[in-house]
């Protein structure tokens, strides 16, 4: 019994050596994990807003829909697991145009496809051929760009005071810069809720494009508010509270380049769903290029 705890007090140094490495590795590993990543006007966001296209995008969309959710099994399955809740809830879809836009709000609210979807968003406006051939969510992004412009006109354009918090990434930036989140964005009215995610970057947001979805957030605990990719911000306040970056902003407009990509350009016939149909739906211009508007709000919530 004895030799058992002199062996013991003999290898309690080493233990404790070994304990401090572990920690040491640890917050090795933690601070490794974190990423640093500057804001910008995210250049290669595909940031359609669909301007005068609206009505020959649907004549195209249930083709295309159909085609995307056979080429792409994490969109099928949330499509259906939303679709599923949609209808649990009794199918509301006042005050958007349809059912699915409806769903297409409570998909993308689920944790199961935003990341993936948003990936790819900022990256599918590096080149016609990255949207066309590598971008399987052309009609989730259609759609959820729709709904939002519709809940903006039905909250009567409306801006809000939101919070977003990150965790594992710490943004950079610098006081009046114009930047972008290049991507579908959650925010929450809730400082609290964001906090709770924000263990790296907190964003207070003054944001005049996003809209409450809360009515059809599969979460509704989280008083969410989406904002769209094109939406411009300019940067007022850049503090750090410890290792936490608080970042402010305020809406400045939109600015798109791209406008009805699917329908635009070379008239080059798809592998399976053929040659857009440039006849159908509206007479508006749809010129590709830059689309800038001004902040317009009502009242500030």
């Amino acid at each position: 019994m004895a030799s058992l705890a002199q062996t013991f007090a003999r290898l309690l140094p080493t233990m404790a050596l070994l304990a401090r490495t572990l920690a040491l590795l640890a917050m090795t590993l933690t601070i490794t994990a974190i990423k640093v990543v500057p804001l910008d006007m995210a250049r290669d966001s595909f940031d359609d807003q669909y301007r005068g296209c609206g009505s020959a995008m649907m004549a195209v969309l249930p083709a295309l829909h159909i085609f995307e959710l056979q080429v792409n099994p994490l969109f099928t399955q949330t499509w259906v697991k939303a679709k599923a809740e949609w209808r649990k809830r009794g199918s509301h879809v006042f005050p958007l145009a349809s059912p699915d836009q409806a769903v297409a709000v409570m998909a993308y609210s689920t944790k199961d496809i935003y990341k993936d979807f948003n990936a790819a968003v900022r990256v599918a406006g590096r080149s016609r051929q990255e949207y066309r051939n590598k971008f399987h969510f052309k009609t989730l992004h259609f759609l959820l760009t729709q709904a939002l412009k519709k809940l903006r006109h039905t909250q009567k354009a409306k801006c809000h005071h939101v919070f977003r918090g990150v965790h594992d990434v710490r943004f950079q930036a610098r006081r009046g810069q114009r930047v972008r989140f290049g991507q579908f964005t959650s925010t929450s009215l809730s400082k609290e809720v964001a906090q709770k995610y924000g263990t790296d970057t907190i964003f207070e947001v003054r944001t005049c494009h996003g809209v409450d979805i809360q009515a059809f957030s599969f979460y509704l605990s989280n008083r969410e508010v989406l904002i769209p990719p094109y939406e411009t911000f300019e940067v007022t306040k850049v503090t750090r509270n410890g290792k936490r970056a608080w970042i402010s902003l305020r809406s400045t407009g939109t600015y798109s380049k791209h406008n009805c990509a699917w329908l635009e350009g070379p008239r080059q016939r798809h592998p399976v769903l053929g040659t857009p149909n440039m006849e159908t739906g509206d007479t508006h211009d749809r010129t590709q290029g830059v689309r800038t508007l001004p902040a317009t709000c009502g009242n500030t919530h």
